[in-house]
C-alpha cells in the first residue's frame, strides 16, 4: 500500500473522498470558506452551565450527569448536580512537578483532553492527554486512571510520542473513541520554524511515517496497537499511525450515521482545515497546503492539491484557529441535525457546517460566542455545548433561538 494514500476500511469506516468546490457560502460543495462578513449569523441562546473555570480544555459527562473538566494549568474539576466543586480532583500531579513524570504546562501544553472509556460504568477508566517533559524535551502522552467519584487512582501512561521536541507548540491531543473501542489520538507536528529536528524543520516530521509527530494515532484501550492499523508490518513506519500529514488537529468527531471521522486542524497564517479522515491516507502537511509562512507571508507548500494526497473538505483562509468539533446526529435540535460544529479560538465562535450525503460542505454559518472556543461537544441530552478558553472559562449550552 502506498504511504501517500492508503484505502483501508478500518473499524467499519468506508472509503471517503473530500469534494473540493468553488468557495460559495452554501448550496453547492465548497472548498474555501468565504469572507467571514458574508456568512450568515445564527440567532442563538447561550445558557451558562458552569462558570469559574481556569483555561478549560476538555469535558466529559459521567453516567449520572456530573461532569469532569480539564483545566490546562493541570487541574481536573468535577461538577456535581450543576455545582462546580471548589477543590480539584486529586490524583493529577501539580503542573510545576515536571520531575514527577506528569505535566509540562507551558504555552500550549498542560492537561489537555479527557474521554471516558466506553465501558466506564464497569471499569471506571478515564483517559487524559497531556504535555509531558521540559521546555527542552517534551511531547504528548496519554494516560488513564480510575475515578471513584472523588479521586483518581492507578494512573497509567499508555502512550508516549516517540520523538521529543522543544518549545511549547503543537501538542494536538484530541481523543476520540471509535465504535470498536479503539482510541484515536491527535499529535501535532511539533511546532513552527525555527523549531527543528534531525537537521530540518520539525514540521516535516508530519511526512515521516516512522514518527508520531503530525499524525492521528490509533491504539487499544490499554495502549497496545490494533493489528488492523494501516501500517502494521510495513518497514520504515510506526504501527500506531492511522493517518499522516497533519499540522495540529484539535477537533475530532465521529459520524455514527455515515461511519466517518472528521477532524479540524490549525493552519499557518490561514489554511485552517476540515478533513474527512481516511485511514492510511496522507493529508498533505506541509508539502501540500493552503497555509502561509508566519515570517514572510509566502506559501508554505508549492501546491495546495496534488495526486496522492487527500484534499480538505473546507479551508479557512481567514484564520478561525479550530479547536473542538461536534456532530449532532439526533433529533434533540432538529434544525441542526447532521451538521458539524467547529469551534474557533481566534474566531470567537462556532462554525456551523451543513453537509450533503457525500460529506461535502454545502453551507456555512456562524454561531457567535464572544470568547475563544476551546471545545465543542454534544451532551447526553443531545444538545450542543461549548467550552470557552478564558481565565474565567465557562461551559455553555447553545440552542437556536425559539427552541
Amino acid at each position: 500500500m502506498s504511504l501517500a494514500i492508503g484505502a483501508l476500511a478500518i473499524a467499519g469506516l468506508p472509503r471517503c473522498v473530500a469534494q473540493p468546490g468553488d468557495g460559495q457560502a452554501g448550496g453547492a460543495a465548497a472548498l474555501l470558506s468565504p469572507d467571514p462578513a458574508r456568512l450568515p449569523v445564527e440567532a442563538v441562546a447561550l445558557e451558562p452551565v458552569v462558570e469559574g473555570l481556569n483555561r478549560p480544555w476538555g469535558v466529559a459527562w459521567l453516567p449520572n450527569g456530573d461532569l469532569l473538566i480539564t483545566e490546562r494549568p493541570g487541574r481536573l474539576r468535577v461538577v456535581r448536580a450543576g455545582v462546580l466543586d471548589p477543590e480539584p480532583v486529586h490524583g493529577v500531579a501539580p503542573v510545576a512537578d515536571v520531575a514527577a513524570n506528569q505535566l509540562f504546562a507551558s504555552s500550549q501544553g498542560g492537561l489537555l483532553d479527557i474521554a471516558l472509556h466506553p465501558r466506564f460504568a464497569q471499569n471506571r477508566w478515564v483517559y487524559f492527554s497531556y504535555a509531558h517533559g521540559s521546555r527542552e524535551a517534551n511531547g504528548t502522552r496519554v494516560a488513564r486512571a480510575r475515578f471513584d467519584g472523588r479521586a483518581l487512582s492507578d494512573w497509567q501512561v499508555i502512550f508516549t510520542v516517540n520523538r521529543d521536541k522543544s518549545g511549547g507548540q503543537h501538542f494536538g491531543s484530541r481523543l476520540l473513541w471509535l465504535p470498536d473501542d479503539t482510541l484515536l489520538v491527535s499529535i501535532g507536528d511539533g511546532g513552527n520554524p525555527p523549531v527543528s529536528l534531525d537537521g530540518a524543520w520539525i514540521r516535516l516530521q508530519a511526512q515521516n511515517p516512522a514518527s508520531h509527530l503530525g499524525k492521528l494515532i490509533r491504539i487499544q484501550d490499554d495502549g497496545s496497537i490494533p493489528s488492523d492499523n494501516p501500517f502494521v508490518g510495513q518497514a520504515g513506519t510506526d504501527p500506531a499511525v492511522w493517518s499522516l500529514g497533519h499540522r495540529n488537529i484539535q477537533g475530532l468527531a465521529y459520524d455514527p450515521v455515515h461511519r466517518r471521522v472528521w477532524a479540524t486542524e490549525h493552519g499557518s497564517r490561514g489554511g485552517d482545515e476540515l478533513n474527512l479522515i481516511r485511514p492510511g491516507a496522507n493529508h498533505g502537511w506541509p508539502v501540500v497546503s493552503h497555509s502561509l509562512e508566519y515570517s514572510s507571508g509566502d506559501s508554505v507548500a508549492p501546491t495546495s492539491s496534488a495526486p496522492g494526497f487527500v484534499d480538505p473538505s473546507r479551508v479557512w483562509m481567514d484564520t478561525i484557529a479550530p479547536s473542538g468539533l461536534a456532530l449532532l446526529p439526533g433529533e434533540a435540535v432538529p434544525p441542526w441535525r447532521g451538521n458539524l460544529f467547529a469551534g474557533g479560538l481566534v474566531a470567537g465562535g462556532v462554525q456551523r457546517l451543513q453537509l450533503d450525503a457525500d460529506g461535502a460542505v454545502i453551507a456555512e454559518s456562524v454561531i457567535p460566542i464572544g470568547a475563544r472556543v476551546r471545545d465543542v461537544r454534544q451532551g447526553p441530552d443531545g444538545a450542543l455545548y461549548v467550552l470557552t478558553d478564558e481565565e474565567q472559562g465557562r461551559l455553555l449550552r447553545v440552542r437556536p433561538t425559539g427552541l
